[in-house]
């Protein structure tokens, strides 16, 4: 079989899934059509519309689009099946109905940003930062009808270094991926159609970490925690959505709500409640429930990211405040 011949259906939407796209249509396979999401409403008034940056790259590329509302509607599915394709390529799209992954004749598989099953869910990158693992990688697996619980292609690993958040990891797992989804779609071009696969197997002793969604609460910091895991917590949303405090005064004074997107790991024990803020110079430090954390980028609501050195030198009477 020769990749010019196998028709492949790409499905993704943000930009992590268009490094696997321009992969493929680059390197010569054959993808007919493209499946996103439909255009965003954005702007203040939410009346402008925004493509997906899978779309617009589909688009300059002249591929078909499509943009179902709902995955199971009759006409998108005849529409599909129209495409006649022998594969379905899914990188950070949503769940699909067994009606669209189940159509290709050698089946839909799913470039994942874990090593699963480990971090099975919406937000793998994000958690394994978050929890201080120190390696990842990407799994392609075919899709069946549970959430990232199909039979694994391959997996390929990513080391996290200590320093890393998450930008740095997406990055990387983003170009990872791309070359895990070519692998496998010539895996199975040289296979003839056929590819090997492996079921998930859990062990009893494992402990499996999950990748819900992160929504707003999510990201609040918990400041009785240890300093390595608010260290972790807050590389693990930045620079996107960003961790985030509650800086209350504690003289009756104005509240702030602040978004903290660097910390640096200190020695030195905790004098204070966790939460209390101690300014040594021009260095921010917090108490957690062990060590002082410094604080090193941070940005009060409705101002702009900046270092600490000059938050301290425009904030007055730092010393009246606490995080909460």
């Amino acid at each position: 079989m020769d990749k010019k011949d196998l028709r492949i259906i790409f499905m993704g939407t943000p930009e992590f899934a268009v490094e696997s796209l321009r992969t493929l249509v680059e390197t010569g396979y054959n993808v007919v059509a493209v499946v996103t999401q439909p255009d965003k409403p954005v702007g203040r008034h939410q009346d402008r519309l925004q493509p997906s940056a899978v779309k617009e790259y589909a688009l300059s590329k002249g591929l078909p689009v499509l943009q179902p509302v709902k995955m199971k509607d009759p006409a998108f599915v005849e529409t599909l099946r129209s495409y006649n394709a022998d594969l379905q390529v899914v990188v950070a799209f949503r769940m699909l109905p067994e009606v669209v992954w189940a159509m290709p004749r050698y089946g839909t598989f799913n470039v994942h940003a874990a090593l699963l099953p480990q971090y099975r869910g919406a937000a793998p990158i994000n958690w394994a930062v978050i929890n201080g693992e120190t390696m990842t990688g990407v799994t392609t697996f075919f899709l069946d009808k549970d959430i990232d619980t199909g039979r694994i292609i391959l997996q390929k690993e990513f080391p996290i270094p200590d320093d890393a958040d998450v930008e740095y990891v997406y990055d990387g797992l983003m170009k990872l991926g791309a070359e895990a989804a070519k692998e496998t779609i010539d895996k199975l071009i040289a296979g003839d159609g056929h590819i090997d696969s492996k079921a998930q197997v859990v062990d009893a002793d494992t402990e499996l970490h999950t990748a819900p969604k992160i929504f707003k609460d999510t990201c609040r910091i918990d400041w009785s925690r240890n300093g390595k895991s608010i260290y972790d917590f807050v590389r693990g949303l930045s620079p996107y959505p960003g961790a985030w405090t509650e800086m209350k005064a504690t003289d009756g004074g104005k509240d702030y709500t602040v978004k903290i997107f660097k910390t640096v790991k200190t020695d030195k024990p905790s004098n204070g409640e966790p939460g209390t803020i101690v300014v040594v110079k021009n260095h921010l430090l917090v108490n957690t429930a062990n060590n002082l954390l410094e604080i090193t980028l941070l940005q009060l609501s409705g101002k702009k990211r900046m270092e600490t050195s000059a938050f301290l030198n425009g904030f007055h009477a730092i010393e009246n405040y606490r995080f909460e």
